[in-house]
């Protein structure tokens, strides 16, 4: 593939959320930051919102790839469509605690056991849930009360939600005011700027081994930059697709002519904000 032929070690436009190829925006170095000081001054619960393909997940793994097992015990729930229950079981399952009997009690019992054996061995527990935009009002409650699990002086698990702008208005409603309240740490992963897309992309390409010089051209970035307005899966696809062009002719650069057949021909549309609607739609289907 064209991998072989540009001389790359593996594809460098996935859409996975591969922690190798994180590159940091100034926004997503202070959300990193923000959930980093949250973790670390235990403020119990933390939020980070961002829209769909601005690099959630990346960043997420990106965090708990950087904690020491020595000091930090992690989970990472993304599927969160659970009952409060099922959620107490995923939790317990991904902590290796071990339960006798099945119910939300013994769940609960022995997750606050486990939590207490951590913190008197010096190491902080950190919950992850991704797309918790999808929680439902009755297992976010049931997160509230995990979140009560703590001693006189200190919150015993650090709880991350993360999702789509929806978790705020989620958030919002008045019966979840009492775990509103409870988020004293939040963060918002917005799109990158022109100079910054530059940058991821040329990130990306040095990571994969690409050693040839402008091969994304300034005037083909800036293409790019205006189709995806800065939205980093957005980018991925359509430089994936234009690699796949590209080496189809043989071209050794991704010329930004490159870059509009590309664009034309994947999502062709009548104006602005129909393209851009269309292909919000189309990443929240998962496609």
């Amino acid at each position: 593939m064209y991998c072989e032929f540009y001389g790359f070690s593996e594809k460098p436009f996935t859409i996975t959320p591969n922690p190798r190829f994180i590159f940091l925006s100034s926004n997503h170095r202070e959300a990193l930051a923000h959930l980093v000081y949250g973790i670390e001054t235990h403020a119990g619960f933390i939020a980070m919102t961002g829209e769909v393909g601005t690099g959630k997940t990346t960043l997420l793994r990106a965090l708990l790839t950087q904690l020491e097992p020595e000091k930090y015990r992690s989970a990472l729930i993304f599927n969160p469509c659970l009952s409060g229950e099922q959620l107490l079981v995923a939790i317990c399952r991904e902590f290796c605690v071990e339960v006798d009997e099945k119910n939300s009690f013994a769940y609960l019992e022995n997750l606050n056991r486990f939590l207490l054996e951590q913190h008197a061995a010096g190491r902080t527990v950190v919950l992850v849930i991704d797309e918790a935009q999808n929680l439902t009002p009755d297992v976010l409650e049931q997160l509230r009360m995990i979140s009560n699990l703590e001693t006189e002086q200190d919150k015993l698990i650090q709880i991350i939600l993360a999702g789509q702008p929806e978790l705020d208005e989620l958030l919002g409603r008045h019966d979840l005011r009492q775990l509103c309240q409870r988020i004293t740490v939040r963060c918002r992963l917005t799109p990158m700027g022109l100079d910054d897309t530059n940058e991821y992309i040329q990130h990306r390409l040095k990571i994969s081994g690409c050693r040839i010089p402008d091969f994304f051209p300034r005037r083909a970035v800036k293409k790019i930059y205006r189709f995806s307005q800065g939205i980093p899966r957005l980018i991925n696809v359509v430089c994936e697709q234009a690699l796949v062009f590209a080496w189809t002719r043989e071209n050794l650069a991704v010329s930004s002519s490159i870059v509009s057949q590309v664009i034309a021909a994947t999502y062709p549309s009548t104006g602005r904000r129909g393209w851009v609607h269309r292909i919000v739609a189309w990443l929240r289907a998962g496609k």
